[in-house]
């Protein structure tokens, strides 16, 4: 019930040590860990992650010891944010593998690079998730009050790519078989391209997930409007209407669904340019080279491949 920042950090970093080699020996203490070293590697990661945003926000409150309750109200909607993102994303990241898969240059398939690629690097890459949520979710509730919710949306957006886009690199990388393992794919990363290479196709992650937000918002609220609108004409309450819980349901679906879609190309020519590396054929020089080529050599039905599993 109460919590304190050094134990946390001593515990952080000791569990850290216990993380750092991948593929040391299970402790024959923990079968779990033989039978499912991604999922117990996660959580151990996800675990860390955790107690080290739990040292910051404590750490930052000036207190040494502080209740869950005596945190700042931004601060819930950062852990929270991130503990779900980090959680979802680990649950859906063999959809979002085979997506990486339906959008790559050479037409690779899960046949080409074997059924562990849907889980390899799940729990590194995932983790990344729990400080991208923070982020997004702890932008939002700083901007919200003052601008209002599409605006605070669109700029949690903008500032979480800062940790998403390294994500996606490595994720994508991993997927579609540049790199064996995660240790491997940052040490080459970093030794041929420097830190830039984490955030290679930045602009137009950029540029995906920014309208993404504001396609979802608007759609949202024409679909809300147009519900209430209906169930007044039939059901004359004109004002006193309120969406159900189902209502609710299908508008936030729907919205998805007509944001990915209209971003879809976007997210096409991302993991084009994130992937470059897993094929043969001359790079792309840019966003609009690689948009062109996919058109005039591919059509332009492949700019919406992986929509599929993008919508799940």
């Amino acid at each position: 019930d109460v919590y304190s920042p050094t134990m946390m950090s001593q515990h952080s970093s000791s569990l850290s040590s216990t993380c750092i080699d991948y593929h040391s020996k299970p402790h024959p203490a923990y079968p779990f860990h033989s039978s499912h070293p991604h999922l117990f590697l996660f959580m151990k990661v996800l675990f860390i992650q955790l107690l080290s945003l739990l040292t910051i926000l404590l750490s930052a409150s000036g207190k040494t010891e502080c209740r869950l309750s005596s945190l700042p109200p931004w601060s819930h909607k950062v852990l929270a944010g991130g503990c779900s993102r980090a959680f979802a994303q680990a649950v859906l990241y063999p959809v979002d593998a085979l997506r990486t898969l339906a959008q790559t240059r050479d037409g690779r398939t899960l046949a080409d690079v074997g059924t562990g690629a849907l889980i390899k690097g799940c729990g590194q890459t995932s983790s990344f998730a729990l400080f991208t949520g923070a982020f997004q979710f702890g932008i939002y509730g700083v901007v919200q009050p003052k601008y209002g919710p599409l605006i605070a949306s669109a700029c949690g957006a903008a500032g979480s790519c800062l940790v998403s886009v390294p994500q996606e690199v490595l994720k994508q990388r991993l997927v579609t078989g540049v790199y064996k393992n995660f240790r491997e794919a940052v040490q080459k990363i970093y030794s041929s391209e420097g830190v830039l290479g984490f955030y290679s196709a930045w602009k137009p992650t950029v540029s995906r997930n920014v309208p993404f937000v504001i396609a979802t918002f608007s759609s949202r609220e024409v679909l809300q409007r147009k519900i209430i609108e209906f169930k007044e004409r039939n059901e004359e309450k004109k004002g006193q209407m309120k969406l159900s819980s189902g209502d609710n349901l299908l508008i936030g679906i729907s919205s998805a669904l007509v944001a990915g879609l209209a971003t879809q190309p976007i997210d096409v020519i991302k993991t084009r340019m994130m992937t470059q590396a897993a094929s043969n054929a001359a790079p792309y020089k840019s966003a609009f080279d690689c948009a062109s080529s996919i058109i005039r050599t591919e059509s332009w039905r492949k700019l919406y491949s992986g929509f599929g599993q993008r919508a799940v």
